[in-house]
């Protein structure tokens, strides 16, 4: 059950992308998509050497003790939407909305699985810690997203 549900999320994952990400933004995408696997397969592994999470059953699990699935796909793709839709021009109380929407459907979505499958166990992690990561990384993206292309407009 729980490779369907990894499976499956990689199709929902595609979906979500053919959705929102359009072609006039498949750059901005992209770029956002690959920065993000560098945080992310970093600190992904850390907190499994750390001992703080588990991840008993997923995609190349014998070679690779993080989440494959999540750090090099799930995640990417999570940031190239935020990135690429990012409410630039909304008043302060829509930015931290949209800022704060997506970690805790993530968290949400998370602590879900890490209640009744096998794909993520908490060891000396929370949900709030979750949380936190999710957000940091996410704004970590979105500032590499504006520096990034801040940087090719000017050439």
């Amino acid at each position: 059950m729980d490779m369907i549900i990894l499976y499956s999320v990689c199709i929902i994952i595609v979906i979500l992308l053919i959705i929102f990400i359009r072609k006039k933004n498949l750059i901005e995408a992209q770029i956002s998509f690959l920065f993000m696997q560098v945080p992310t397969w970093l600190f992904g592994s850390l907190v499994v050497k750390g001992g703080l999470i588990e991840y008993p059953v997923g995609l190349l699990s014998v070679v690779y003790k993080a989440s494959f699935t999540f750090e090099f796909f799930v995640f990417p793709s999570i940031s190239a939407i935020f990135n690429v839709h990012f409410p630039k021009g909304k008043p302060w109380y829509y930015k931290t909305g949209y800022i704060l929407i997506f970690p805790a459907v993530m968290t949400l979505i998370e602590v879900y699985l890490e209640k009744n499958t096998e794909l993520i166990k908490y060891l000396n992690w929370t949900w709030y810690m979750s949380f936190i990561s999710i957000t940091l990384t996410l704004l970590l993206s979105y500032w590499y997203y504006l520096w990034f292309f801040s940087k090719v407009t000017k050439a």
